[in-house]
């Protein structure tokens, strides 16, 4: 059973459509990077999933159900924007006052299962005004997690965060599906930070799904290269232009794609008098082939 499936949805404001025909699926227990630029359409299509837009044609369906069903609705926990806590109250209070917002029985027994989840059972009497970014992005979190969800929508809840931050975050959210379960769709613009955590990716554009793919097949169809220095860079990429049929310079090496044979690089390189000082072999990651991908479609 798939967590969500989405078929032909559409919402529109003011005659222009934000989300346009959408299609989407995402498989149960997935961490799925839902990627685009700004005003392409995530956060309309998060905030039709969780019931904050009515759409004006299409379906979405959560665990096999209607998205409106009331025993469906109870599933979903949602971080969109901020968390909506109030400055002067401790942590723990905000989490008090949104567990009887739901109506959750042993109230304190849960908050202190969400606290120890994203790592923050040592803050409950902090005040929410002094806490950190990655705090409060942490405490919005809990409070989706209020109620054990099987679904989690989160609209980048990473933006604006430190290394350590991003850190953090990565090792909750891969805990929050291999130890409880759930189902986690995240959108964000840091591409290098979703790659080490999604296991799925959906590529909106203009309020449409252009690709859905797995980690596996992202994998399988980014582009190797051969990337290399050398004291005379111009001297080398004329060389080595005339051997292989995809050579460029990007960041300050040359790449030579669809190509990992390195042993021939450096032969051929020292067969004309050039000394490599640095030669690797490399996958494009995800954020390269998004922008490659975007770059095509500007094409079209």
């Amino acid at each position: 059973m798939n967590a969500i499936e989405i078929r032909n949805l559409s919402k529109s404001f003011r005659g222009m459509y934000a989300v346009d025909r959408l299609n989407m699926t995402v498989p149960q227990g997935a961490i799925y990077g839902f990627i685009g630029e700004n005003g392409s359409g995530k956060s309309t299509t998060e905030k039709l999933i969780c019931g904050h837009l009515v759409p004006d044609e299409g379906e979405i369906r959560l665990f096999g159900k209607d998205y409106t069903d009331p025993g469906v609705r109870v599933r979903v926990g949602a971080l969109i924007e901020n968390a909506g806590c109030f400055p002067g109250s401790s942590v723990y209070r905000n989490l008090m006052m949104q567990c009887i917002n739901l109506g959750i029985e042993n109230a304190d027994e849960e908050i202190r299962r969400v606290l120890e989840i994203v790592r923050m059972e040592d803050n409950a009497n902090l005040k929410f005004k002094s806490c950190s970014l990655g705090m409060k992005q942490r405490i919005g979190i809990a409070m989706a997690l209020l109620g054990d969800p099987a679904l989690l929508i989160l609209d980048e809840p990473i933006n604006g965060l430190d290394t350590d931050g991003m850190r953090i975050m990565r090792e909750i959210l891969v805990d929050i599906t291999k130890k409880y379960g759930c189902t986690v769709l995240i959108s964000s613009h840091i591409l290098g930070e979703l790659e080490k955590i999604a296991t799925h990716y959906g590529i909106i554009r203009q309020g449409r799904m252009i690709m859905e793919l797995s980690a596996e097949e992202m994998d399988s169809r980014a582009q190797v290269f051969t990337s290399l220095k050398t004291a005379d860079m111009k001297a080398a990429f004329s060389i080595l232009s005339k051997e292989y049929s995809d050579v460029r310079n990007e960041e300050g090496y040359i790449r030579i794609y669809d190509s990992d044979d390195t042993a021939g690089v450096v032969d051929l390189l020292m067969k004309n008098g050039h000394a490599v000082s640095e030669i690797s072999k490399n996958k494009i990651g995800l954020e390269e082939y998004y922008v490659e991908l975007m770059s095509k479609k500007e094409a079209e």
